[in-house]
């Protein structure tokens, strides 16, 4: 460790008593695309979710995770559901990100979509769609976390929704690499 890095620690807080929302504000500097999970139930209801969490896992075998509150209404369906889609938005569409993270009696109402496997709902002209087998899940603090393995997916490469620092923002070439 070199001398800059050494007076560099002292800037650095101490996270243990941090409140909920320095902590959003933190992790919030990490920019995310924006998804919305989508699951069909055995009472043959459509239940959607907007999340950030998502990510890739393993190329082989084809795993994402992501993480769903613990509070959250639609927790049980997830759980129960053989199949879930991950749909990722487009720039265009904050609107859909905004819809699917309200409670409303009926979430996909004036939503495109059509169905993958096991009746997973997939949004039309979203920058991509993965339908994945639900696999398992792990605990994670306030947080349930989900395995998916990669059954179908199509991708558009249109620009996507971004998240960052509380607000939607949208994705652009870096100008030093644009061509």
């Amino acid at each position: 460790m070199n001398a800059a890095t050494k007076t560099k620690a002292h800037d650095l807080l101490d996270a243990e008593g941090r409140d909920v929302r320095e902590l959003r504000n933190l992790l919030g500097q990490f920019a995310t695309g924006v998804t919305v999970i989508t699951t069909h139930t055995a009472d043959d209801r459509n239940v959607g979710v907007t999340a950030n969490s998502f990510t890739s896992l393993s190329l082989s075998p084809a795993l994402v995770l992501w993480s769903l509150a613990r509070t959250a209404p639609s927790l049980k369906d997830f759980c129960s559901a053989s199949h879930f889609a991950i749909n990722v938005l487009g720039a265009h569409q904050h609107h859909l990100s905004e819809q699917f993270a309200r409670a409303a009696a009926d979430k996909f109402a004036g939503v495109a979509h059509s169905y993958g496997k096991a009746g997973a709902p997939v949004l039309d002209d979203v920058v991509a769609v993965l339908v994945c087998r639900n696999v398992t899940q792990y605990e994670g603090g306030d947080h349930l976390i989900f395995i998916g393995e990669i059954e179908q997916y199509r991708y558009s490469g249109a620009e996507p929704l971004v998240f960052h620092a509380g607000q939607y923002r949208v994705a652009a070439a870096h100008p030093a690499l644009a061509s």
